[in-house]
């Protein structure tokens, strides 16, 4: 047995003894170090691709925080601003204008716009810059094959036209004809989309397609201001109340401060006239055709003027250069066309003048007031009214108050008026008012009779003493 124990030895010598046991423990250290490897491989490649896929959710927010912050310069340029549910802006000078602006800029901004809208129309075809898109078809049949036509803006043919909700929309569709068609109604879209105020007629929708371009706008039932002061195109008014004019002056001044001072950046409109001030069904003026659509005029000098004659202000036609100040002058005519019932392209400025040389710019100014009014006006409102349109028309423009003064003046002569009103029924009552008190007086006379009556026969019944 021993021998051959002896025999195994020599032919598996044991290099040390217990060495069976430093083999195993080996292996498990082996193994340990594996597992180590193994799960530290593991957590190697987890956080190399947690760290992969941060980097790319990294990039993509920077990405897309570029994109946001070129959308809202974008929308910053054309959104109306409004601080306690207020619209305002910061003013800027009137020496900055929007025919300074060089033809190399002009360009770039227009390639850049191009851009923009293009796309915008890729990417979201329902719905462009905040309005409504509507098709084609639709449009046709709201407006019977566009045969209810109701005017004839700067922009093109205005039609009426009856949605299938019943609800009745003015649609202006861009004339074919137009050279910078395409570059107004990419403009009209982006700025009118933005514009949203009380006294200007709001768009609420546009059709891009078969290449037609259309804007649909809230639909005015009352017609033009001209309409009422002319009877344009046959239509048939009530000659306008002097209060009514009044109220008129003052709606147009809101929407035109609103414009020039609470829009980003402020909008000039380049075109005020009695054509462009439509009324809606309770007679609230709005202004419309605002943008840069505009109907161009070839002076005799041969450069481009845009415009009306009769409303343009003398500084911009000699130095081409438009600012708020020249919608300013605008207004001053559009004021003195409500207080005259003239137009303006038939020698309106010149019969003011004439009468400025008696009025001394102050006083006398009734004697141009309206013959359909047949005297039936506030002397003291018409000259202060007057007295502020002849400011608004001086030549030089510096001397021009702004919207937002004319807006305060307008509103102090309505105040006042009211407050007149207001004193003079405390005064002096109403006849139904009059009538009333009478009614209530004989009651009362005919109540105290009674009583005294039956408390006589009351007497009556107890025994003489």
């Amino acid at each position: 047995m021993v021998g051959a124990s002896l025999v195994l030895l020599s032919l598996f010598p044991f290099p040390w003894p217990g060495w069976w046991l430093d083999q195993k423990r080996g292996e498990a250290e082996m193994r340990g170090v594996s597992w180590g490897i193994i799960v530290g491989a593991t957590i190697g490649l987890v956080s190399g691709a947690l760290l992969a896929v941060a980097a790319l959710l990294c990039v993509r927010f920077q990405k897309k925080r570029a994109r946001l912050r070129n959308s809202s310069s974008l929308r910053a340029a054309t959104a109306p601003m409004r601080t306690n549910g207020v619209d305002a802006c910061a003013e800027p000078s009137d020496a900055s204008t929007v025919g300074q602006e060089s033809p190399v800029r002009r360009e770039a901004n227009a390639r850049g716009l191009s851009f923009w809208v293009e796309e915008s129309r890729r990417r979201n075809p329902v719905s462009f810059s905040g309005v409504l898109k509507y098709l084609y078809k639709d449009l046709q049949k709201a407006t019977r094959n566009f045969t209810t036509l109701i005017g004839q803006g700067a922009f093109g043919p205005v039609y009426t036209a009856q949605m299938a909700t019943g609800e009745i929309v003015a649609v202006k569709v861009l004339a074919s004809n137009s050279k910078q068609g395409e570059r107004e109604f990419q403009s009209e879209v982006l700025l009118l989309g933005r514009l949203h105020h009380r006294n200007l007629v709001n768009l609420v929708g546009y059709c891009a397609e078969k290449g037609q371009y259309m804007l649909v706008y809230v639909y005015m039932s009352n017609g033009s201001l001209a309409s009422h002061l002319y009877g344009i195109a046959g239509e048939k008014h009530e000659p306008l109340s002097w209060d009514s004019r009044v109220n008129i002056a003052l709606d147009v001044a809101r929407g035109l401060e609103y414009l020039h001072d609470g829009a980003i950046p402020p909008v000039v409109h380049r075109d005020i006239k009695s054509a462009n001030i439509l009324l809606d069904h309770s007679m609230v003026a709005r202004v419309a055709d605002f943008g840069l659509s505009r109907e161009e005029i070839v002076s005799q000098h041969g450069s481009i003027i845009r415009g009306t004659f009769g409303y343009l202000d003398p500084e911009y036609v000699s130095s081409r250069s438009y600012t708020k100040k020249s919608d300013v002058y605008s207004f001053g005519v559009l004021l003195f066309e409500l207080i005259a019932g003239r137009n303006p392209q038939q020698g309106l400025m010149e019969y003011v003048e004439l009468a400025a040389m008696d009025a001394g710019g102050r006083d006398g100014w009734e004697e141009i007031a309206d013959s359909r009014l047949h005297g039936d006006f506030d002397v003291r409102e018409l000259n202060d009214i007057a007295s502020l349109a002849y400011k608004c028309t001086s030549r030089i423009s510096r001397k021009r108050p702004s919207m937002r003064d004319m807006v305060q003046s307008l509103s102090k002569i309505i105040n006042a008026r009211n407050s007149r009103i207001r004193r003079s029924r405390r005064s002096f009552p109403t006849a139904v008012e009059a009538s009333i008190d009478i009614e209530t007086s004989e009651y009362q006379s005919s109540q105290s009779e009674h009583q005294r009556e039956e408390s006589l026969d009351s007497l009556s019944d107890f025994p003489e003493v």
